[in-house]
């Protein structure tokens, strides 16, 4: 879908005040912020609303946390509804933080590419907005990893048929914790809201 991202000039002011997080994952029982330990790394995955999207990796062995955040765009520390506004620039994005000793960065993006549709642009499903839009924000030494998925993935996509992939690539900037409320919000509501709808096309091997 074609919706413009606004540019910096455009972006909201934000706060310097940090959205507070809760102490514990409420599955895992583990921290939601740093310092992780140090055998773990992270990966931000965007794709649509963050809810069922991170319902999907707190489920894997060898995830060792996650957490919903902003991610992506511009203003400090936004709200929700800063976010949603779509004047703040960031896309809906879950930090999902693993024990590569567990489970690899090649089988968390087998999942991402599986579990939602990453050929929609400004949406998924009918969440429409830039906030929805899909994204993997990349950490030091992942981006030849990523980049082979997105070659293999749209190669099986156009297999069958299906349109080019959207989705957005670029190393880890910030990642601002969204409102407790959101954090594990599938844990608290098992009947809540789960947008979450794949391509029906598995990830090669």
């Amino acid at each position: 879908m074609s919706i413009p991202l606004i540019d910096k000039s455009q972006a909201l002011a934000g706060r310097t005040t940090a959205m507070p997080v809760i102490d514990k994952h409420l599955v895992l029982n583990t921290s939601l912020t740093p310092p992780f330990p140090a055998h773990c790394q992270q990966i931000q995955f965007a794709m649509g609303c963050f809810w069922g999207a991170e319902r999907k990796f707190w489920q894997l062995a060898g995830v060792y946390t996650t957490a919903v955040g902003y991610s992506a765009g511009f203003t400090p520390n936004p709200s929700y509804e800063e976010v949603c506004s779509g004047l703040t620039g960031h896309t809906e994005a879950v930090l999902v933080v693993f024990d590569p000793q567990h489970i690899t960065l090649e089988q968390l993006l087998a999942i991402f590419w599986q579990s939602h549709n990453p050929s929609q642009g400004m949406r998924q499903g009918n969440d429409i907005g830039t906030q929805y839009r899909s994204g993997i924000y990349y950490y030091a030494g992942q981006q030849a990893i990523v980049e082979a998925s997105f070659a293999t993935y749209q190669k099986a996509l156009a297999q069958q048929g299906l349109p080019p992939i959207t989705t957005e690539i670029k190393a880890a900037s910030n990642f601002y914790y969204a409102e407790p409320f959101h954090q594990q919000y599938l844990a608290k509501n098992p009947a809540g809201y789960c947008g979450l709808s794949g391509t029906g096309v598995n990830y090669p091997g």
